[in-house]
């Protein structure tokens, strides 16, 4: 075992003896790059001494070790870094964590420096960085390296920090040792370099400049005059960060030093929270697709569900039915994926196929022969009925782990009829929006097509209607207000999740949300919203005798022909709404099994808590050999994953301002798209998740990042909604419709502008959110 070694003596796979900072030094010198010497003292040394949280005295041997390679340095300055071993790694910089000594300068002022980086491994904010990243085993090596004094030092990022664009290089630099940098003591010179070498220079303030003082240790100086660096240094440490890049596989963050008219590269790491990479400029399909997908994902999925519902649920599904009509790549690859957690959302660009060209004919026979209004007659649909009440009453908890392991991809399965169902229905659906809207539009009543639509009994307003009679009985049985509840109201409840619980509540392409049936407290706050005080009437337009109100309409047989059209088209309404809901039907069936496969690592000790399974793929799970090897390596990855997954929690998928850029208004607050018409004015109440239902009164106006069928109750008490996502075809606008009420959807920025109880009108018609006098 090694107790100290010099630095090229180690690779990035050497971390566990090497510490991150200590590996990934080695690999720069191994591949030739400018690394000032320097050698490691290595964790077997801190395992040789450390006693449970402290050091003891150093032994003979380990001071003479150390010492010799010291001499074998010169005996000069050095600078002495803590290196652990879960540090610069993705997802757990530990940027700042652990010790650093400069310009140390003697035998025993390195030996001191060495025990001292010993012990911040054990520091407060050390310990709860690695509680927060659920990280426990833990050792440390320590980094010796000559000293550079440098006359300007600083931190490169080869991708741009801020934007998340990869093509960008930045370069922060001062005078003196970097340290002033690294730790913001100064406001750096700062450089932005392209792709094509062009630099974009901002000049620094130098307010202090750290330099290494005879003797050891830094002195700090203020009142320092500097100039930017050369462009050939410059262009030096961009070409030196972009090959550090390359050689590592993902952006690096590295500290330099320029002295003596050379360039020195003293440490790199993995960049941690960086945005995903610019999209650059949408299509108008891309768009689109973007509004429902940034809807469809208010959460960043996990590895579970990238190998499950993802690709095999209401995405997957409309991904096979638009390549049935030759247009492929329209629902795939839309998520990227970096150390195996997505980082990123790109609205795909469909491919178009030559099965496009038949498509018109095929989409003619299909409306011909499938009528949308009679689609649950439909043989396929009660099989599909039957198989998965089946697969529900299956009791999972006592299943062996065999049986148990195949229960994902039988769920999965369970899906595939619907994708059939929606390809033959689909067209019909289509052909009667597009039949009602030309005739509308032709008749020159074409406001009135939205309107049109609101007959539509679907079984979201059935489960809408449900809640509010539970909430009309929690009110004459006082049920909110006893525990437990009257048994006349929680058998209601049980038979109202029996029927609606598969609803998700967070997002219907993920399965890691809890469904209404996984998490009854999301129903019982929306009992308490609705149960709160007597439910607003709102009137409601009559659309269609609006409609056959019109001269042209007043013949029997045309107001006739006009009413069938109407009843199609809601029946095509109907038909997506509801094919949606029974296809969320396996939703909870996958995710307890998942779930009953997490408790049983977490009862091996392979997982702190049943949920962590999330952060494993399908396949990962389906290949564990119950082996402590194999306990180990799932350990590993759970670790790693939710470590990257914290460091990305503060970073969004993308930047709504691609999909939903920003138009001018006048004096509007925020603006969208009309997606349900009026004008209402109301304070304002930012509700962000199904936590937080409760908050919202009666003639408030509900601002929300997203919305799906759980959030559509609140508006029977809600003045209007806006929302960040979403478009005039999703779930929050076509509720909003039925029930009056103005809607502006896509602002993009809603829930971040507007605060709450500030007084706004909602102008439903023209997609705008002004103040209120």
């Amino acid at each position: 075992m090694k107790l100290v070694a010099p630095l090229s003596a180690f690779g990035r796979d050497d971390l566990a003896i090497a510490g991150g900072k200590g590996a990934n030094l080695g690999e720069l010198v191994r591949n030739g790059f400018p690394v000032p010497g320097g050698f490691v003292v290595t964790t077997h040394a801190y395992d040789l001494v450390a006693q449970g949280r402290t050091t003891a005295d150093m032994p003979d041997e380990l001071r003479r070790t150390i010492l010799d390679a010291y001499a074998e340095l010169g005996g000069g300055p050095v600078a002495v870094r803590s290196s652990a071993t879960a540090e610069d790694l993705p997802g757990a910089a530990f940027a700042g964590q652990q010790d650093t000594y400069l310009n140390v300068v003697g035998d025993e002022a390195l030996l001191d420096a060495v025990r001292r980086c010993w012990g911040s491994l054990w520091t407060d904010r050390a310990v709860a960085y690695r509680a927060r990243l659920g990280i426990e085993d833990v050792s440390i090596a320590v980094v010796v390296q000559c000293m550079v004094e440098a006359d300007t030092a600083g931190v490169m990022f080869t991708a741009n920090p801020v934007s998340g664009d990869r093509t960008q290089l930045v370069i922060d630099a001062s005078s003196g040792l970097g340290e002033a940098v690294v730790s913001g003591l100064v406001t750096p010179d700062h450089y932005v370099v392209d792709a094509d070498g062009g630099v974009e220079f901002t000049a620094g303030r130098r307010e202090v400049v750290i330099r290494g003082k005879a003797g050891g240790g830094v002195t700090r100086e203020t009142g320092v005059t500097g100039e930017r660096l050369p462009d050939a240094v410059v262009g030096e440490l961009a070409a030196l960060g972009r090959r550090v890049a390359d050689l590592f596989g993902r952006p690096q963050d590295i500290e330099w030093a320029w002295a003596d008219g050379r360039v020195h590269l003293l440490q790199a790491r993995p960049m941690t929270a960086l945005p995903p990479p610019p999209v650059g400029r949408l299509n108008p399909f891309q768009r689109r697709l973007g509004t429902v997908l940034i809807e469809y994902l208010p959460a960043r999925p996990y590895p579970i569900d990238m190998s499950t519902w993802i690709p095999y649920g209401p995405a997957g599904l409309m991904g096979k039915v638009t390549g049935a009509f030759g247009l492929r790549r329209a629902f795939e690859g839309f998520l990227r994926e970096e150390d195996g957690v997505v980082y990123a959302l790109l609205p795909p660009k469909p491919h178009p196929t030559l099965g496009v060209l038949a498509a018109p004919f095929r989409v003619a026979a299909k409306a011909r022969r499938y009528d949308p209004a009679r689609w649950t007659e439909d043989p396929r649909f009660h099989d599909y009925l039957a198989a998965v009440r089946r697969l529900a009453a299956e009791d999972l908890a006592a299943m062996p782990w065999p049986e148990l392991i195949r229960v994902p991809r039988q769920a999965l399965a369970l899906v595939a009829p619907v994708a059939d169902l929606r390809i033959d229905y689909l067209p019909g659906t289509g052909l009667a929006l597009l039949r009602l809207l030309l005739a509308v539009k032709l008749l020159g009543r074409g406001r009135l097509f939205g309107g049109l639509l609101h007959g539509a009994v679907t079984r979201t307003t059935e489960a809408n209607q449900a809640l509010t009679r539970l909430a009309e009985l929690a009110r004459r049985t006082g049920a909110l207000d006893t525990d437990p509840p009257p048994a006349e109201f929680q058998a209601a409840l049980e038979e109202f999740l029996a029927e609606y619980g598969h609803r998700e509540t967070l997002s219907p392409i993920l399965v890691t949300p809890p469904t209404w049936a996984d998490d009854p407290e999301t129903v019982r706050g929306l009992i308490k919203v609705l149960a709160a005080g007597p439910q607003e009437q709102k009137e409601t337009d009559d659309a269609l005798e609006r409609l056959l109100d019109h001269p042209l309409l007043r013949h029997p047989r045309r107001r006739a022909r006009m009413t069938r059209w109407v009843t199609a088209a809601r029946a095509g309404i109907a038909f997506r709404e509801d094919s949606h809901f029974y296809f969320t039907m396996p939703l909870p069936i996958l995710r307890r099994s998942l779930v009953e496969l997490g408790r049983r690592l977490h009862d091996k000790g392979v997982l702190d808590r049943p949920e962590d399974v999330f952060h494993l793929r399908l396949e990962e799970l389906e290949s564990f050999q119950d082996t402590a090897a194999d306990r180990e390596r799932l350990r590993e990855v759970v670790r790693a994953r939710a470590a990257k997954r914290e460091e990305l929690a503060g970073t969004r998928l993308i930047d709504p301002a691609a999909v939903f850029p920003p138009r001018q208004a006048g004096d509007a607050l925020v603006t969208g798209s009309p997606a349900s018409g009026g004008v209402a004015t109301g304070p304002v109440k930012v509700i962000r998740g199904p936590g937080e239902f409760g908050k919202l009164d009666t003639g408030d106006v509900l601002v929300c990042p997203y919305t799906n069928p759980s959030w559509t109750p609140l508006f029977q008490r809600a003045a209007a909604v806006v929302v960040d996502s979403g478009g005039a075809a999703s779930h929050a606008a076509i509720v909003a419709r039925e029930y009056g009420i103005p809607a502006v959807m896509g602002t993009g920025t809603a829930t971040s502008v507007l605060e709450d109880g500030r007084l706004v009108t909602v102008n439903g018609d023209t997609g705008t959110v002004t103040g209120a006098a």
